[in-house]
């Protein structure tokens, strides 16, 4: 994701406006949302079975391995349409009527476009979760009490790529025939993130609309109307010479 950025000293807030000032364009029609799309997935399973804490798991070894799992999952989705999302095509990171800044510790505004903040976020993600002080991999080491935190904080950094995504590539994203793999990977997400309270609902609420149509369970198809019976004239019927 290119050159390593120390973001610890960065947050990030929402603003309705452009960067110059301006109100964003009206709300576009969000193909992601249309029946056909919504439909694809990768499995067509409960998704909440995969995010229960098991019985005999430590609920923060649960945390740190779902964490890292989308992670690099997310990491990955969105790697397959990076070249499409330029400084150019992408000059905010955008998502609904939403758009991410980050500021610094002293509240100073950094102007991102989209691929420079998702470079952020997950040079960000890469540090915490490769940290062993943070998320421990040796048997019997304890987690930090800012753990928690922290998970919650690369939640909602994670959710900010997923809903750019959504928003600004998901044409790209069909185009490579690959919304099948996103819709499920969004879907995991939410139930995850909804099972543990790691995200406020006023920070994802921007996508509910997909939210409740991929976490609800996929329709089964219509079954077949049976082909008529012949009839007994068409049976019995034979041609005399």
């Amino acid at each position: 994701m290119g050159v390593l950025v120390c973001c610890d000293c960065f947050f990030y807030r929402k603003s309705k406006t452009k960067p110059n000032g301006k109100k964003p364009p009206a709300e576009e029609k969000k193909q992601y949302v249309e029946p056909e799309f919504t439909k694809i997935r990768v499995v067509d399973f409960d998704l909440k079975e995969l995010v229960v804490l098991p019985r005999e798991i430590d609920l923060n070894e649960w945390l740190a391995s779902n964490t890292t799992t989308f992670f690099n999952l997310i990491n990955l989705q969105y790697s397959t349409i990076s070249e499409f999302c330029t400084g150019e095509t992408c000059q905010a990171m955008t998502a609904c009527s939403t758009i991410y800044y980050w500021y610094d510790e002293r509240g100073k505004k950094t102007k991102c476009t989209a691929p420079q903040y998702v470079d952020f976020v997950m040079s960000l993600c890469q540090k915490l979760v490769t940290d062993e002080e943070i998320f421990p991999t040796k048997y019997g080491k304890e987690f930090p009490n800012s753990f928690e935190s922290l998970v919650k904080k690369i939640c909602r950094y994670l959710f900010h790529v997923l809903a750019h995504l959504y928003w600004a590539h998901f044409k790209e994203t069909v185009a490579l025939d690959l919304h099948g793999h996103l819709n499920t990977l969004y879907a995991h997400f939410i139930v995850f993130i909804r099972e543990f309270n790691l995200i406020d609902p006023k920070e994802t609420c921007i996508m509910d609309d997909l939210s409740e149509i991929l976490c609800s369970p996929v329709p089964a198809p219509a079954p077949s109307a049976p082909a008529p019976a012949p009839s007994p004239s068409s049976q019995n019927h034979v041609t005399e010479r």
